[in-house]
């Protein structure tokens, strides 16, 4: 007998063909559940490289042993006249159809969702641009969240990227009309839940889920994208795209109008012919890298000093990328307010504002920047001017109506703001600054209930902002452990920070507070903080004269237990610097005050 022969007799040959296309369809079904979870890429090499060894175990094996009716026995036990392999070959052709029929059908129902209809989509190419004829609207109310893609690249240190892809079709989807897009930083804080699609889809309040993955290596990238229902979990469309990366505009077009037309033609959008467009911003490949990772830090508000320094790279390799520089003043508006002092800010905020505007004058967040630029700087009428024109050219922009929400309320027009917060979560229920700005406000209004709800749902998912203006109502209410938390969070003030003198203030502020505040003013000098950053912690120790606006922190003013330093010169000095009177003489008074005379106002 021939050792081939002797192969088919042993059933070596059906073994290794069972083995090949079990070991295929598995490792198909796993790629496609990997893909959906994040899954590390490493996991599948190693399963890989173990159903390699199992095939040749499994071949050693056939060769070796033979399955009897006593069991498994070593074919050198087996009498040749009474052996059973023919009994046994059978069942493995059974074997072999049955996972062949499988594997088909997997290979049909894959095929089925991964492929687009030719007939849906009528293309010309001009440019690299790609044009969809799409069909008429159906009467529907379509919403989507686009949750951020995997990093399937073989370092997994591309997250930026595949959150900034995800971003920009997020972006380009905002445009469409007639459909819903949850914002950003709400679908964003869904990154590795364990939630499933329809639990998400449900918190968010939309009907369908965008998600995807990316893998970037060398100068290839793969984005897979899948359009989900969410209230059947059947997927309506989904394509990978794999191309080289010089294109990267390119390949966002192409995303981005495939997904449209996956939307109007299964969703029913209204459309006519024109197809989404997404313009080359940059010519430089690596400075739009730099922007998209830049743009995730600062969006997050984390480690905003690497986000500048990326940002100014980016502006270095492409002078004239307006995006860029627009993120970068942005960046700077806010870093005086997170704590960073070792620039001057605020000067440089406004250069690069004003160059992003010079490059691009629809840029929203150009507007918005010079805005905060020159409410800093005590013009409200040019700042809340400049917020109104950036909500204009993006109503949707959640930040710009922070800020104009922010301003308003420092004006004294505490009920007028709430109308820009509400505003602000409609657009983003997951802007937990924005919450937070809302709670101080309702305690300004003196609706603690309200205040101290929305304060704790912050607080809950860890949120620390504007809560030192809060410090003098958490004492009020009792709040002792808020108190506490507020004045020594972290440790990130030092050892020397006086939180003891600053409480004593708060509660006794009949008695003499003198040598606190040189422990305070001490404190502030040997961390290189100017004093005007803590104003809210200097009325209390009585040091009126002291007190000054600083950016982002003088709401603190309208608080019921700062009416004393309201009652003073120092007060409408303060608000002389902020520019406060100038604004309520051109365009009306808060409801607290009221002018006296041409050149003197009181507030209560």
């Amino acid at each position: 007998m021939s050792f081939f022969e002797e192969l088919k007799r042993r059933n070596v040959i059906r073994v290794a063909i069972a083995y090949l296309i079990t070991a295929w369809l598995v490792a198909q079904v796993l790629q496609l559940l990997f893909e959906s979870f994040g899954t590390p890429e490493w996991v599948m090499k190693t399963i890989i490289v173990l159903m390699a060894f199992g095939l040749v175990f499994a071949v050693i094996f056939a060769w070796a042993y033979e399955l009897t009716p006593d069991g498994i026995k070593r074919e050198s036990e087996i009498d040749s006249t009474a052996t059973s392999s023919p009994v046994t070959a059978r069942r493995l052709d059974r074997a072999i159809i049955i996972v062949l029929v499988l594997a088909v059908g997997y290979f049909a129902w894959e095929s089925r969702f991964s492929r687009q209809d030719p007939a849906m989509v009528e293309a010309t190419s001009d440019s690299g641009n790609v044009e969809y004829q799409l069909p008429a609207q159906l009467d529907l109310d379509p919403s989507i969240a686009v949750l951020p893609f995997a990093d399937m690249s073989p370092d997994k240190d591309q997250e930026y990227f595949s959150d900034g892809i995800a971003e920009e079709l997020l972006n380009l989807l905002v445009r469409v009309d007639g459909l819903t897009v949850a914002s950003r930083t709400s679908s964003f804080s869904y990154k590795n839940t364990p939630l499933n699609i329809a639990e998400i889809a449900e918190e968010l309040q939309v009907n369908h889920i965008l998600e995807g993955s990316v893998r970037k290596a060398d100068n290839r990238v793969r984005i897979t994208a899948q359009l989900i229902d969410a209230a059947t979990d059947r997927h309506l469309w989904s394509d990978t795209y794999d191309r080289e990366l010089e294109d990267i505009f390119g390949i966002q077009g192409d995303i981005a109008n495939a997904i449209v037309l996956a939307l109007r033609s299964e969703l029913g959008i209204e459309t006519g012919e024109q197809a989404v467009k997404v313009d080359a911003a940059t010519e430089n490949l690596d400075a739009y890298q730099l922007f998209l990772e830049a743009r995730g830090l600062f969006i997050a508000r984390a480690e905003l000093p690497r986000a500048v320094g990326l940002f100014e790279r980016a502006v270095e390799l492409d002078p004239g990328y307006a995006r860029a520089w627009a993120g970068l003043a942005a960046t700077y508006s806010v870093m005086r307010s997170w704590g960073h002092y070792e620039r001057d800010y605020i000067d440089l905020s406004r250069a690069a504002a004003e160059r992003a505007m010079e490059l691009d004058p629809e840029l929203s967040t150009a507007w918005a920047a010079i805005g905060q630029y020159a409410v800093n700087e005590g013009d409200m009428l040019s700042g809340l001017d400049h917020l109104d024109k950036a909500i204009e050219l993006d109503p949707n922009d959640a930040t710009s109506v922070l800020w104009r929400a922010i301003a308003t309320s420092m004006l004294g027009f505490h009920q007028e703001s709430i109308a820009y917060y509400r505003r602000c979560l409609e657009l983003d229920p997951a802007y937990e600054n924005c919450r937070r700005h809302l709670a101080l406000t309702y305690f300004i209004l003196g609706d603690n209930e309200q205040g101290l709800s929305l304060f704790r749902q912050g607080l809950e998912l860890g949120f620390r902002s504007a809560e030192h203006q809060l410090l003098p109502r958490f004492i009020t209410l009792g709040e002792d452990l808020l108190a506490a938390k507020v004045v020594w969070r972290d440790d990130r003030f030092g050892s020397t920070f006086p939180g003891k003198e600053i409480l004593d203030a708060i509660r006794h502020p009949e008695r003499d507070h003198s040598r606190g505040l040189r422990k305070f003013l001490a404190h502030l000098e040997q961390v290189g903080i100017a004093p005007s950053e803590w104003s809210m912690y200097l009325v209390h120790f009585g040091a009126y004269h002291l007190a000054a606006p600083a950016e982002f922190t003088n709401r603190w003013i309208w608080l019921g237990e700062n009416r004393p330093f309201r009652q003073t010169e120092y007060f409408k000095l303060f608000l002389e610097a902020l520019g406060a009177p100038s604004y309520w003489r051109e365009r009306g008074f808060p409801p607290a005050c009221r002018p006296i005379s041409d050149d003197d106002f009181e507030c209560e």
